[in-house]
């Protein structure tokens, strides 16, 4: 179960024997959820940091009229809450999006692992790509139009997901509502569902069942504008 989780930290660079063993020992305590549920909320207190081993969540801020934006959607091998071992309360909440499990690691657990380099290194790669997967969705929001801003995301979640073994080929599972998209793209549910069945049209991809297939994936890049160089992977991951 924990597979994503050391394949997205080998990312950082090599990684010993006893370092993938020590770092196993983060998935020692893994807990389900229901979809749509919070697995922390703003302004806890939690003594874990959190890691994806199954499913899909989200980062999210609730606005005062109710409205919701999303900030990152997370996936297996994603670190929910690094950032928690330094700051004493959150200031952002995650939900699930999807059944999840969910590995629960003890603060002091974290602590200890970062005395080891080749660890600390993995786990501070970890949080600058998160930071640098941000300051790609900021650009994307704020100067991509709809078609662009959807083919941008769904090229990085194809991207993200390879690395860690769950894209076969040009393929992936994208198990999130028309909403949910929207609420991470600052787009209409409308304006979402218009996009997605034109990029369907212009035959550069197909979704079924929650599955998407790129059927041209150079087409794609180009259209997003996409350069994976920020998600800093193991060459050849990133590539078409």
């Amino acid at each position: 179960m924990e597979a994503a989780f050391l394949l997205k930290l080998q990312s950082a660079g090599r990684l010993n024997d006893g370092d993938r063993e020590r770092l196993s020992k983060l998935c020692d305590d893994i807990r389900p959820f229901h979809a749509r549920r919070d697995i922390i909320r703003e302004g806890d207190r939690p003594d874990h940091v959190h890691v994806m081993i199954e499913g899909w969540s989200c980062r999210y801020k609730m606005l005062a009229d109710g409205t919701r934006q999303i900030t990152a959607f997370l996936v297996p091998g994603d670190f929910c809450d690094a950032q928690i071992t330094i700051f004493d309360e959150m200031d952002h909440s995650i939900g699930s999006l999807t059944d999840c499990q969910v590995a629960f690691v003890p603060r002091a657990l974290i602590a200890e692992l970062t005395e080891q380099p080749a660890i600390a290194r993995a786990l501070w790669w970890a949080s600058l790509v998160d930071e640098a997967v941000l300051r790609a969705w900021i650009v994307n929001m704020g100067r991509r139009e709809a078609q662009d801003r959807i083919a941008h995301l769904i090229c990085e979640l194809h991207a993200r997901l390879r690395n860690v073994g769950l894209a076969p080929g040009n393929s992936f599972e994208l198990p999130l509502t028309q909403e949910e998209l929207s609420d991470a793209l600052g787009l209409t549910s409308v304006h979402v569902n218009r996009t997605l069945k034109r990029l369907r049209e212009d035959g550069l991809m197909t979704f079924r069942r929650q599955q998407i297939v790129i059927t041209d994936v150079p087409a794609l890049r180009k259209i997003a504008d996409f350069d994976p160089n920020y998600l800093h992977l193991p060459a050849g991951v990133g590539e078409d």
